[in-house]
C-alpha cells in the first residue's frame, strides 16, 4: 500500500515551541548543537515566558515526532530592526538541529519554516552562521555564503 504525500506531515509536526517541550527532550536536542546544561523547570519556564514577550520578533519553533511524543527538531529566528534599508529588518536563523530523524528533510523544513516566517515579518534578508561541514545543506536551502564569521565568546 502506497503512503500519502501527507504521512511525513501527519508524524512529524512542526510548530511554535510549548512550555511543554522541555519534558519531550528540547533541552537534550539543543546538546546536539552546543553545550546546554541541565535547565530546570522554573529557569525554563522563566526564559519562555522571556521570549513569549518580543512575540513574532523571536520565534523557536520544533518538529515533534506526535507518535513519540519527542521533539526531534528545532531552530529559532529573531527579527533584527535597523537603521539601514529604510529602518528594515532582518532575520538571523539560529539553533537549527534536527536528531535521530536523518534523511526526512526535517533540517530542510525548520530552516523553511523560519525563512518563511522572516520574510512574513518583512525582513529585507534572514542570515546563519554555520560550519564548512554545513555549508552545502544550507545552500541546498537557498542560502549563499557571503563573507565570513567572526565570534568572541565571553564565557
Amino acid at each position: 500500500m502506497m503512503q500519502s504525500d501527507n504521512s511525513i506531515e501527519d508524524v512529524f509536526r512542526i510548530r511554535k515551541l510549548e512550555i511543554s517541550d522541555k519534558d519531550k527532550g528540547f533541552i537534550e536536542l539543543l546538546r546536539q548543537l552546543t553545550v546546554c546544561y541541565s535547565v530546570s523547570d522554573e529557569k525554563f519556564k522563566e526564559r519562555f515566558e522571556e521570549i513569549a514577550k518580543y512575540g513574532d520578533d523571536h520565534r523557536i519553533c520544533v518538529i515533534e515526532d506526535v507518535r513519540l511524543k519527542k521533539i526531534v527538531a528545532t531552530g529559532s529566528v529573531f527579527i533584527e530592526k535597523k537603521f539601514v534599508r529604510n529602518c528594515g529588518k532582518a532575520g538571523h536563523i539560529e539553533d537549527v538541529v534536527d536528531s535521530s530523524a536523518r534523511g526526512m528533510q526535517l533540517g530542510k523544513r525548520i530552516v523553511e519554516y523560519l525563512a518563511d516566517h522572516a520574510y512574513s515579518m518583512w525582513c529585507y534578508k534572514v542570515i546563519l552562521d554555520c560550519t564548512e561541514e554545513n555549508r552545502p545543506f544550507y545552500e541546498k536551502c537557498g542560502f549563499k555564503k557571503k563573507e565570513i564569521q567572526m565570534v568572541k565568546y565571553f564565557i
